[in-house]
């Protein structure tokens, strides 16, 4: 079973990226996560199933459509397909931020261990890091600065 970083340990992941609906076909307990428009065409025919639906966003997907179901959603994963494509950071922070979304928010894709502070920064507490890539050491980045996601923190700024 694959592995990944959640909630700052390293835990085994059922849940797989699939392109199709079928959440069935894949096993008793079977998770899957699907990508928008797979999920947002099928997700009445899914509400049975919520608990083991998430959903993919990629990096040209607005988290705008998600805004009718985020109460029902158990996971989002957000794909960072390079490395340096940033577009995924803004899409942690609005889903955290600005819609209040508060499932498993994972990183997924061609993401390094120095980004995970600051994915985590962004509202991201979950990753799904490349198979070359060494957890334990990734997990290891969150000690290289005083880790404590910004979207959970309260302003002490004066209004």
């Amino acid at each position: 079973m694959k592995r990944i970083i959640k909630d700052g340990a390293i835990v085994d992941d059922a849940w797989q990226i699939r392109a199709t609906p079928d959440v069935a076909s894949a096993g008793r307990g079977a998770k899957a996560i699907l990508p928008l428009p797979i999920y947002l065409a099928q997700a009445a025919a899914l509400a049975d199933r919520q608990a083991a639906v998430g959903v993919l966003l990629g990096p040209d997907d607005d988290p705008e459509a998600l805004l009718p179901h985020l109460e029902r959603l158990p996971l989002i994963a957000v794909d960072f397909p390079a490395f340096a494509d940033g577009r995924g950071y803004s899409t942690g922070r609005l889903l955290r931020s600005r819609y209040g979304f508060a499932g498993e928010l994972r990183a997924v894709g061609d993401i390094l261990r120095d980004q995970l502070y600051f994915l985590g920064r962004c509202g991201f507490n979950a990753f799904a890091l490349r198979e070359d890539q060494d957890l334990e050491a990734a997990l290891a980045a969150f000690g290289d600065y005083a880790w404590q996601p910004a979207w959970q923190q309260q302003s002490s700024r004066p209004g």
